[in-house]
């Protein structure tokens, strides 16, 4: 499997290696950016499953403070109704929003309910970190998760205590700002490089200069590209225009490891020095076989189990091998010509990279 995706991965590299991008799938304008929202709330109509009041006193509390402002006292009353259940309600909202736009919102419980499935959220404000509020969320929750018990077993898949409510909130404050209020443009690069972001100043100059005979974009660093609105002209139009424009972003060589899973993706620039390596496997089996020795009939010896344990060790032949990569192409083949599995790729790139031979970032996860 390992070898397929390598091999995958190098046919992708080669075939869009030279593949031009769109500057604006690669940028962030610097001040345009969500914000998030936070609100607490109730969900009802749960079947059952919702939280167990005495344990659960905020869930009390907010039902009770609920229906007396619908006129219901119910402060000396005992309630012990499980079809309701405290929420956080979650959600981001877009810059520039305007009101009465719909924004989906994310529902977690926060107490001991044991699913949200069914329930309904009522009327909830949220707030952001300014503490004020901005939009409002209701509706029904959709929950993919569930969970079907018996008498003696249970079955939980995914997780029935969190949902989500498509187009759940209403904005009801626009965000502070305009659009046109931004002077100077700043473009931040979603993955910082020195070559990606000249070569952004360079694309946005050869742009200015044929459309409005000067020059606007300039490199603050690796990470952000400064660029002027040239006079008179729409900022959006303008954002609009230079988003369009192609280039060939650079990155740094990586190689990241996950091992928990045994994957290992490796950056088309990453190049190995020439190292000899051999690799091979221990496998220790250790079994016990206990044998149990009976005493003479009609004596007064006692039944005893005596332990017996098996003890072999199996060590495979390890090759060895010179790999060395110039491109990924040669790497991979090198890699896959002494026949790994996914734990010990992992370990031999570790391994090469301690001895300085990796040329790239190793990173494991």
């Amino acid at each position: 499997m390992l070898r397929i995706l390598l091999a995958a991965l190098f046919v992708l590299n080669a075939g869009f290696a030279l593949a031009n991008t769109r500057i604006k799938d690669i940028v962030t304008l610097q001040g345009v950016r969500d914000n998030q929202l936070i609100g607490y709330g109730l969900v009802i109509g749960l079947q059952g499953t919702g939280d167990s009041l005495r344990n659960s006193p905020f869930t009390e509390q907010a039902l009770q403070s609920m229906l007396e402002r619908m006129g219901i006292n119910v402060r000396n009353s005992t309630l012990r109704t499980r079809n309701t259940a405290a929420v956080m309600v979650t959600a981001d909202i877009p810059a520039f929003t305007g009101t009465g736009t719909r924004i989906d919102v994310s529902v977690s419980s926060l107490g001991d309910a044991q699913s949200l499935k069914g329930g309904t959220l009522l009327i909830t404000p949220l707030m952001g970190g300014d503490g004020e509020n901005y939009a409002v969320a209701q509706g029904p929750i959709a929950v993919s998760g569930f969970t079907v018990a018996g008498q003696a077993e249970s079955l939980t898949q995914g997780v029935p205590t969190a949902g989500r409510i498509p187009n759940g909130a209403l904005i009801e404050r626009p965000l502070p700002g305009r659009f046109n209020d931004i002077g100077v443009l700043v473009l931040e690069l979603r993955n910082p490089d020195f070559n990606t972001a000249t070569r952004i100043a360079d694309a946005i100059n050869r742009y200015t200069r044929q459309h409005f005979k000067a020059p606007t974009a300039q490199v603050r660093d690796q990470r952000s590209v400064v660029v002027q609105r040239p006079a008179k002209v729409n900022t959006a139009r303008f954002m609009a225009a230079i988003g369009n424009l192609m280039i060939t972003p650079d990155t740094s060589a990586k190689v990241v490891v996950d091992q928990r899973t045994g994957t290992v993706v490796i950056g088309r620039d990453v190049t190995i020095s020439t190292v000899a390596l051999t690799h091979g496997n221990l496998t220790v089996r250790v079994t016990e076989l206990p044998q149990t020795s009976q005493p003479a009939p009609f004596s007064d010896g006692e039944t005893v189990i005596e332990p017996r344990t098996m003890v072999s060790a199996d060590e495979q032949n390890g090759h060895l091998s010179i790999v060395s990569g110039t491109s990924l192409q040669s790497l991979v083949r090198g890699l896959n010509q002494i026949g790994l599995k996914p734990t010990d790729i992992i370990s031999i790139l570790q391994t090469i990279k301690t001895a300085g031979a990796l040329q790239a970032d190793l990173i494991v996860q």
